[in-house]
């Protein structure tokens, strides 16, 4: 993150996603807005630029009021900032002039001529300019003429109380930091320099680090007695914190701050100390003399051991390995049917739902976090398709594995068990689908992927258990695990390290074939794609794209012309193409015997979109090869490419199960 403290010095930002705020404590409702905007950034590979004021600006504007002490120290804010992914943080010092600025000037003065926003985006109460009179209303209105849009982010719910600084500084006032904790996304914290004390705690036998804060204007928590985390010289310590006069000591005093680290004996004056605040344990109180304030001291620390063993125990626990990643359009239909069954998908608790939404107006989203606010969602600006909303919303997804599913798909109670162990036991994979029947039909394999895809050799798709449109009955014929060509984009997991190495899906697809495209430069790389025989899960078919769409006909028409340009030898290709070219000329003619000219259509609008779009194919193939050789761990794996033509097998000899076609004939 870089950072800038001279607003005439900033340079050029591009594509500027912008907020603005104090951010003082950079608590959920702060970092919501922080992980929208990095979110965005990566969506139209843009900037996001952070402002922020110090002093605060209430301290400036309000000289004469109680002091506002601050949630975090300049140097706590950046490293929170920091955290969310932020590409810049610029530091206005905020003075009585710039706090006189009325609300237009501050817009056409400060952030129009200093960021040239693409995108400005605020919290839903935020306000600016001479005495707050300036809103988001004020900027919608300015985001017309000058062509940027606003982002409005609505309140962050926490047990139904909207966060706020004010509302945190409050819980810490009253030494409700797990509140605060709640509120902040982390620990409240004091950092200082360790300073020589009088030694009392030493006497006691609970040595203590007396605490010289760093920041003169940090909130101090109530008075009394804290379990703590302590980061000393970069490795953390449990212990117990006290903040008071120590009334059974000292008759009068000043108020002290006193670490007890357990399990640590160094010697650590002059040295800075950070403090986590994790429990309030008791208030500060005055004892009949040492021995019973040693006693409580004993009953203290019992305490706050058992307190940060659970704590430790909680803070333990690994994010997910395994994302199941649902891609929704103005699906709210289907998340309502599907949605509950993908929690019953693993047996095992390291896994995660995401919902990454490709712009619906359907509400969504909204019904997502109201029914289902343990799945995390993604939304997007605007509807990227399949292959672009994947790849925009699999940037914010961190796992080892991606479960990319369709929301019309019902899954089966521990369907992705057999699938990740046995990926876990061969690192080859790196892909797998399961059986895929048909919701309607149980009894039948569905359109969309089936038992496994294969490829012929001019790079027609077809599937065990489909060719063409015969689907055949599910007799368990299909139930062994076994290596397939390409896995069926409705369910399947991928390996996110492979994902991203081979570059996700080619997003000039939009939708339709890019899972094909990406399990042939898979096995280019020399890995595995797999069928799980002992998986299943029912899909819908068609739910989101009827299969006699038009607009389907001629997505699969022109991106399989593309996928087989990009994919096979410059040397086979020279042959093959002109062949593929004449066959769909076939297909056409065959549509217009039977009048079906919307069909006919899509094949002559395709073959026109990949004319004019096959110099960006060549260039495409040039960008995914270079991801192949950089991140290959073998020769191309050429394992179940059929060697002859599947549409003469079909039409002219008469097989219509893959149960005809000889196994000889597969590579």
């Amino acid at each position: 993150m870089n950072i800038y403290r001279n607003i005439e010095t900033l340079p050029e930002f591009r594509k500027t996603i912008l907020t603005i705020g104090s951010f003082d404590g950079v608590h959920l409702g702060h970092q919501s807005i922080l992980k929208r905007m990095v979110t965005l950034a990566k969506e139209i590979s843009g900037e996001s630029v952070v402002v922020t004021f110090y002093p605060h600006p209430r301290n400036v504007v309000f000289p004469n009021d109680k002091k506002t002490f601050l949630l975090n120290s300049p140097e706590e804010k950046i490293e929170e900032i920091r955290r969310t992914g932020i590409d810049h943080l610029v530091i206005i010092p905020f003075s009585v002039e710039f706090s006189q600025l009325q609300a237009r000037e501050y817009v056409e003065k400060f952030l129009l001529a200093k960021f040239h926003p693409e995108y400005i985006v605020l919290g839903y109460d935020h306000k600016f300019g001479l005495n707050r009179l300036g809103d988001i209303r004020l900027l919608k209105e300015y985001s017309v003429q000058y062509g940027f849009k606003v982002m409005e982010i609505s309140a962050q719910e926490l047990e139904n109380n909207t966060i706020s600084s004010t509302k945190i500084r409050e819980a810490v006032e009253e030494g409700d930091v797990q509140k605060a904790y709640q509120y902040l996304g982390y620990p409240y914290r004091l950092s200082g320099k360790v300073v020589y004390g009088d030694k009392l705690g030493t006497s006691l036998g609970y040595p203590t680090a007396n605490l010289q804060l760093h920041f003169k204007d940090k909130l101090l928590p109530k008075e009394g007695v804290y379990a703590v985390k302590a980061i000393y010289d970069h490795l953390t310590f449990d212990g117990m914190m006290y903040i008071g006069k120590r009334p059974t000591i000292l008759s009068e005093g000043l108020q002290a701050l006193e670490v007890h680290l357990f399990e640590f004996s160094e010697n650590a004056y002059g040295r800075d100390v950070v403090v986590e605040f994790i429990e309030f344990l008791r208030d500060d109180m005055k004892f009949s003399g040492k021995e019973a304030l040693v006693e409580q001291i004993s009953k203290d620390e019992a305490a706050a051991r058992f307190i940060l063993k659970e704590y430790n125990a909680f803070k333990g626990v690994k994010a997910p390995r395994t994302s199941i990643v649902i891609l929704n359009y103005n699906g709210k239909d289907f998340l309502e049917s599907f949605l509950p069954s993908v929690s019953f998908s693993s047996n095992n608790e390291d896994v995660e739902v995401v919902v990454i939404d490709n712009h619906s107006d359907d509400e969504s989203i909204t019904y997502v976090k109201e029914w289902h606010p343990e799945v995390k969602t993604i939304s997007l600006t605007k509807n990227y398709g399949f292959a672009g909303g994947y790849n925009k919303g699999l940037l914010n997804v961190e796992a080892q594995y991606y479960v990319l599913l369709n929301s019309d798909v019902l899954v089966t109670d521990g369907w992705l068990d057999p699938i990740l162990q046995m990926m876990d036991n061969d690192p080859t994979i790196a892909a797998t689908q399961p059986l895929i029947l048909s919701l309607e039909n149980k009894s039948l394999f569905e359109y969309a992927g089936a038992a496994g895809g294969f490829m012929d050799v001019l790079a027609y798709p077809f599937c065990r258990g489909r060719l063409f449109d015969d689907v055949e009955e599910n007799k368990g014929q299909y139930n062994e695990n076994a290596e397939i060509f390409w896995c069926s984009g409705a369910a399947t997991v991928i390996r996110a390290e492979v994902f991203k190495n081979l570059g996700g899906f080619d997003t000039s697809y939009f939708a339709h074939h890019e899972e094909i495209d990406f399990c042939w430069r898979v096995k280019r790389a020399g890995y595995k794609v797999m069928v799980c025989g002992e998986s299943k899960v029912y899909h819908m078919g068609g739910g989101t794209l009827s299969y006699q769409s038009p607009y389907k006909m001629f997505l699969n028409f022109r991106n399989n012309l593309f996928t087989l340009v990009k994919n096979e030898s410059m040397f086979l290709l020279f042959y093959k193409l002109p062949f593929r070219l004449v066959l769909d000329g076939i297909a056409a003619i065959l549509f217009l015997t039977k009048g079906q000219w919307s069909n006919v259509w899509s094949v002559l609008k395709a073959h026109g979109h990949f004319y004019v779009g096959f110099l960006k194919a060549i260039r495409h193939r040039h960008f995914f090869t270079q991801k192949i050789y950089q991140h290959r761990i073998g020769p191309y794996n050429s394992k179940k490419l059929y060697k002859k033509l599947i549409i003469w097998d079909y039409f002219i000899g008469g097989k219509k199960k893959f149960s005809d076609l000889r196994p000889n004939d597969f590579t």
